[in-house]
């Protein structure tokens, strides 16, 4: 896993991204929690990272704990839906690793999205060999993804690489194959016993109301639940989500 730093060891929190996203999408929240220090992981098929043959929550949270391992003591690991996901698992299983856990706007239970399927094809099916520039991109996509947040998000991981080639940077053909394990949550016992804030949005459609898949697992879950924000908490609601993460350390 590829690590983007901000700020000097030991390291306070290390953030974990969502589905088709990359470590810097951190940038922003990481820069608020100075003179906290972060990292940032670009998680396999994502980013820097290298690519894999299949998506695994479990093979990913083996990777996450032998990072973690090499880190100077336990941090806070935040982790945004995919990557919330995989911050809990991590958690269970390594609970020694992690001094304490930020989710944000998922929880462990199963889940289908499909509008994740819609993304997925609609990059799949852009002629990438025929694009004249992003722009061009764009429009194609929209024609599909008509949520204009979402299509920037998506766009941001479009490159040219140096034969002048449009490039997806995250393992397309393995996360649109593999998207049902994305929504899945592992059958798993034990729980972790340290504190948990649970940060979810009151627009976002990504979780349940019901609480007792965290507390079952995380019996010191805190929920804070941000009015208006969607899905994308830290993104809707920057200083909020930080002000929780700063408070949360301390």
């Amino acid at each position: 896993m590829i690590l983007t730093p901000m700020g000097s060891p030991p390291y306070r929190f290390l953030f974990l991204h969502g589905l088709f996203g990359r470590g810097r999408n951190w940038t922003g929240i990481a820069r608020q929690l100075q003179p906290f220090s972060s990292l940032m992981v670009d998680l396999p098929n994502h980013g820097d990272s290298p690519w894999t043959t299949h998506f695994s929550y479990s093979d990913m949270a083996e990777s996450l704990a032998g990072l973690l391992s090499t880190l100077d003591k336990p941090v806070c690991l935040v982790g945004h839906s995919m990557g919330g996901r995989l911050a809990m698992l991590t958690a269970l299983t390594h609970p020694e690793k992690v001094e304490r856990l930020v989710v944000e706007d998922t929880q462990p239970i199963s889940i289908l999205d499909n509008d994740l399927q819609i993304y997925a094809d609609a990059m799949t099916q852009l002629p990438r060999a025929l694009l004249g520039s992003r722009k061009e991109a764009r429009e194609i996509l929209y024609r599909s993804i008509r949520d204009e947040r979402i299509l920037d998000f998506l766009l941001q991981s479009l490159r040219l690489d140096s034969q002048g080639e449009w490039k997806w940077i995250f393992n397309l053909e393995v996360l649109r194959r593999d998207l049902a394990h994305v929504g899945t949550w592992p059958e798993i016992s034990g729980v972790y016993d340290r504190p948990v804030m649970w940060i979810t949005g009151s627009e976002s459609t990504h979780v349940t109301p019901d609480p007792s898949s965290m507390k079952a697992l995380f019996p010191l879950t805190r929920h804070i639940r941000v009015k208006g924000a969607s899905h994308w908490v830290h993104a809707d609601e920057p200083e909020i989500f930080a002000g929780a993460l700063r408070q949360f350390v301390t």
